[in-house]
């Protein structure tokens, strides 16, 4: 039996049930496959812009000694009592807004903010970007980093 055309096409006809039936499941679950589609959407976006902005403690203290950034802690004023980071200025989030004035001194050096984990400081960096701070930097993993990389935290009043 020669293998003519009829036999090539016959062939890709054995997909189409396949085909058809995940085109079905989609229909049936057209919710899942859009949240699929926004998820798959936000993790390609965080891959491409996440780490921006962001530095880890070793790259913060090249700034600090090189840049001569300016350290800021968004944490609660109790928390930064109980130990922050060499020279940093504490200005908690709630009422940051308000006061990115008190940082205009810096706006020609590097800012480097830190919260206790890096996610609230995350918020502050974006109202200093808004602010027209050029420099801004999240420290990855906040306080919690800095203490796990074995760097020095201080209980002094500045």
């Amino acid at each position: 039996m020669p293998l003519g055309p009829a036999k090539i096409r016959a062939q890709p006809s054995r997909l189409l049930p396949m085909q058809a039936q995940i085109f079905e499941f989609m229909g049936n679950h057209w919710v899942l496959f859009m949240a699929l589609g926004v998820i798959l959407g936000l993790l390609t976006y965080n891959l491409l812009v996440g780490d921006k902005g962001s530095v880890d403690p070793v790259a913060a203290t090249a700034l600090i000694n090189q840049q001569e950034a300016a350290v800021v802690d968004v944490r609660p004023a109790a928390d930064f009592a109980k130990g922050h980071i060499l020279h940093a200025t504490n200005i908690p989030m709630n009422g940051f807004k308000n006061q990115t004035g008190a940082l205009s001194k810096y706006k020609d050096k590097p800012i480097i903010v830190t919260c206790r984990s890096g996610a609230q400081s995350q918020a502050a960096c974006h109202v200093l970007r808004k602010a027209g701070f050029p420099e801004v930097y999240n420290l990855k993993g906040g306080v919690l980093a800095w203490e796990s990389a074995n760097l020095p935290l201080t209980r002094k009043k500045r």
